[in-house]
């Protein structure tokens, strides 16, 4: 089947979890791998913008060969290939301080460096939220942390409340946070985050940031919605998401994708 040349082509940045993946089957709808394997076909690009770091991407085996690049760990991480388009480490000191807080009032840490993933102060909820709920093998991937700390350091994942993560991030100035789960958050070097990913990947592909369109659901996507011409938030999406969207499709599980694929003129 040939592509209508009439359809508009876009780049289209996808969060995973919750808009790409259904949390309640852990898979990609059919509906959404069909609409994605037609705007492929009609000339878009397709990436993958995503809070997750590279171990822990392995959910899109049904798109795997539609995708033409990855903004991940929140935008810290940013890849075409083989090819490193950025990445940007939190700083040393910053690392230091969350891991001594975490010490000091007992909570668990995700910490994921450039070569490695380790957990700081080990807890069972982080095995828990990680394997039950995003289908996660952390036993298959979670290294020492010691050797993990040796290098740079992408994204810090504490599993702390709101209040928290209000007291915690003062004491970090040269990071940001990105919550996409109640009991955990993302932390990120200040320049990372997935906007700033998108940015430099579209810098790097040549095309204009207004012909972007971002797709999701979380408040780590918040960047993604504002930065790309067009931010789309799932109909699961938080409400402070689809405050700052520009149009809201349907769920993940109501072919949310794939609706407003359609609506745009990506797909028929």
């Amino acid at each position: 089947m040939e592509a209508n040349t009439n359809h508009a082509k876009k780049a289209l940045f996808f969060d995973i979890d919750g808009t790409l993946v259904s949390f309640k089957t852990h898979r990609i709808p059919d509906s959404t791998v069909q609409a994605l394997t037609e705007a492929k076909r009609n000339g878009s690009r397709i990436y993958i913008s995503t809070g997750r770091p590279i171990q822990f991407i392995m959910n899109l085996q049904q798109i795997e060969h539609l995708i033409d690049g990855y903004v991940t760990t929140n935008g810290a991480r940013c890849f075409i290939g083989d090819n490193t388009i950025s990445i940007n480490a939190i700083p040393h000191n910053e690392v230091e301080i969350l891991l001594e807080n975490a010490a000091k009032t007992d909570f668990c840490t995700i910490v994921v460096g450039v070569d490695g993933i380790g957990i700081f102060n080990h807890k069972p909820i982080a095995n828990e939220i990680f394997e039950d709920s995003l289908a996660v093998p952390m036993t298959e991937l979670i290294v020492p942390v010691e050797e993990v700390l040796k290098g740079d350091i992408l994204q810090l994942s504490p599993f702390i409340n709101k209040e928290n993560e209000a007291k915690l991030m003062p004491l970090l100035p040269h990071c940001i946070s990105g919550r996409w789960h109640p009991l955990f958050t993302d932390i990120t070097a200040e320049n990372a985050d997935k906007g700033k990913g998108i940015l430099s990947l579209a810098k790097h592909e040549g095309f204009d940031i207004k012909d972007c369109i971002g797709f999701g659901d979380g408040g780590n996507d918040m960047t993604m919605i504002k930065d790309c011409g067009i931010g789309v938030a799932m109909g699961n999406a938080i409400p402070e998401l689809k405050a700052e969207a520009n149009y809201i499709t349907t769920s993940v599980d109501e072919d949310g994708i794939a609706n407003a694929l359609r609506h745009f003129g990506i797909i028929d």
